[in-house]
């Protein structure tokens, strides 16, 4: 799925740059404007996950091996917006190692970060619709979103490459075999974001973008406690037993220590 350097000519890749760029604009913006304190820090470690994820290879048919994509469990854990600045994250730093071109930045953000996250969030709300109200649905909708988003992202890069491939392959060729292939990968997809989110949803429903809907709202409780009053009520707040009295009828003081004469 990563597009190496010179795969794309340079005319096409620059213009799914500007894309890419323009979509990950949207994102930051539209991540601006909800209330993202809480759902950051988890972007990070969605962004981590996904990096040490897709660095795990599982075979796929005939000598092939497919990887984690990633798209719609960010989505789902964090929302599209940070969900898709997550991946471009993801991809910006892969670049840097040769997995996945500069040049080819755009292409690939394009591909995985808003078709993948963008896209899978607009599939996984779309199935949600359609199931009932429950947390299984969650689980159901993100597996149908994760498998579908890996065929389309894909199926967008066919497009790219049918729009500027440098290499002399036949388009009928390179489309067969990369949505045969990525549609096996579709279902490593939906496997792995059916645990994770299984898994999340099961410990902290709370942190599950996707799930929101399914918490009720919760009052905030505030408790006060009574402060201790040290002195003729003792530290537990209760007033201490009294000494019996004498022989003569009076009884000890308490707090000096004296008896009367």
């Amino acid at each position: 799925m990563h597009i190496p350097d010179g795969f794309i000519d340079a005319s096409t890749s620059a213009a799914f740059g500007v894309v890419a760029v323009a979509g990950i604009g949207y994102a930051v913006k539209r991540a601006g404007e909800e209330n993202t304190d809480q759902l950051t820090p988890l972007a990070g470690l969605v962004a981590a996950f996904v990096f040490a994820a897709q660095m795990l290879n599982f075979p796929v048919a005939m000598g092939t091996s497919g990887h984690l994509l990633g798209g719609t469990l960010a989505a789902v854990l964090v929302g599209p917006w940070l969900g898709a600045i997550a991946l471009a994250v993801v991809l910006g730093v892969q670049s840097l190692f040769a997995d996945g071109g500069l040049t080819a930045l755009g292409l690939n953000i394009t591909n995985m970060a808003l078709v993948g996250a963008m896209g899978g969030y607009g599939l996984f709300t779309l199935a949600r619709r359609l199931l009932p109200r429950r947390a299984s649905s969650v689980i159901a909708a993100s597996v149908i979103a994760a498998f579908v988003t890996v065929p389309l992202a894909a199926g967008a890069f066919v497009v790219e490459f049918a729009v500027g491939g440098t290499v002399d392959l036949p388009l009928d060729g390179v489309a067969g075999a990369m949505l045969g292939v990525h549609c096996l990968i579709g279902i490593g997809e939906a496997a792995i974001t059916a645990a994770t989110l299984s898994l999340v949803l099961n410990t902290r429903p709370d942190l599950v973008y996707g799930a929101r809907d399914l918490l009720g709202k919760q009052e905030l409780t505030v408790r006060r406690r009574e402060p201790a009053v040290v002195g003729a009520t003792g530290l537990s707040g209760r007033p201490p037993a009294l000494a019996p009295a004498g022989a003569d009828g009076s009884s000890d003081r308490i707090g000096d220590g004296s008896n009367p004469s």
